[in-house]
């Protein structure tokens, strides 16, 4: 295997002054040791967005209403969404999975969707848990699928993105579940609520955890997750896990996806050496989530779009971090005098 210090050895006889590339050194770094190699090299870039509808969208947590769910996931076969412009622009292949959206996709007009629909929405977790033991190993099982096909294709770079009106709520739900950071410092605007729905939106999240703790008894990390997380959510913790068997760089994006990572990483840790944190959104417990994980981000650009979009945005700083670990000279053969 090849050495954390092997790589640094490298990094530090490239031409230049010591530690001056920064981040982009750390970033080489961590590809290399993903990879095992001193030469890493990023093919077949995929980006992967599970979509699907939530229970909770029925308590009126989210501004946006639930036909935008299924809306947008046909605006993506238009070309028309920005998760197309940025795979276009970054030459990522796109795949969009329906595993729980509340609509009937037609196979021949809708044939960019991959159907993999569980059900039309998950439970309303405010009096129940979101979905069953068995629908949740089905949507991690949908996650491994689909990483497994992008493998197939020569992939070793997986961006991650979602779908699903309401989906801010569950990752509330699991950040402060998860992390023990007080409730009200996990809930946020989501798609843009204003003072009065936020606090609503507090109010039903808070009763739901007081539902969870008094009808579930101890707990595991999947019992938690799969008691409040989407189906695009689940799907995406499962991409994630094989993913990282497969020893994958893995762009996580905002708010949404950085919940799921937080859950895939409890339920494996070793997940978290595939995974390269691509941007720190606007959503209000984004940044404590990031912070309490040990995590530092790549990008804060203000964006909360979801579908995958900051991670997308951040993939050329991952290029441009192997590139220059693969193609700089070095002080020997450059003959520049290593003057440290």
């Amino acid at each position: 295997m090849i050495s954390q210090q092997s790589i640094q050895a490298k990094l530090d006889n490239l031409n230049k002054p010591k530690g001056s590339l920064g981040v982009l050194e750390e970033v080489a770094m961590q590809v290399a040791l993903i990879q095992d190699t001193l030469s890493p090299e990023l093919r077949q870039p995929a980006h992967i967005l599970f979509g699907s509808d939530h229970g909770i969208e029925r308590e009126g947590v989210s501004l946006s209403p639930r036909e935008v769910t299924w809306q947008q996931m046909l605006n993506y076969g238009r070309g028309g969404g920005g998760v197309n412009v940025l795979c276009r622009q970054h030459g990522f292949t796109l795949r969009i999975v329906d595993v729980g959206v509340d609509f009937d996709f037609d196979p021949v007009r809708h044939a960019h969707i991959i159907p993999r629909k569980i059900a039309r929405g998950t439970r309303n977790f405010l009096h129940g848990a979101a979905m069953t033991a068995a629908e949740w190993e089905r949507a991690l099982a949908v996650g491994r699928e689909q990483v497994d096909a992008v493998g197939a294709e020569g992939s070793n770079v997986l961006s991650l993105g979602e779908m699903g009106i309401g989906n801010t709520s569950p990752s509330s739900v699991l950040m402060h579940l998860l992390l023990d950071i007080p409730l009200p410092q996990c809930v946020g605007a989501g798609s843009g609520l204003a003072a009065a729905g936020i606090s609503h939106k507090l109010d039903v999240l808070t009763r739901a955890v007081e539902h969870f703790r008094a009808s579930v008894d101890a707990p595991s990390v999947a019992d938690t997750v799969r008691y409040f997380a989407g189906y695009e959510m689940a799907a995406a913790i499962g991409a994630m896990l094989r993913a990282a068997e497969r020893r994958m760089v893995i762009l996580v994006d905002g708010f949404i996806m950085t919940a799921c990572m937080l859950a895939a990483e409890r339920l494996q840790p070793s997940v978290r050496e595939c995974a390269i944190f691509g941007h720190c959104g606007d959503e209000g417990g984004h940044s404590l989530m990031l912070h309490a994980m040990h995590a530092t981000p790549l990008l804060r650009l203000g964006m909360r779009l979801g579908e995958g979009t900051g991670a997308l945005c951040a993939y050329p700083i991952v290029a441009s971090a192997v590139h220059l670990l693969n193609e700089m000279d070095n002080f020997q053969h450059a003959e520049i005098t290593k003057y440290f």
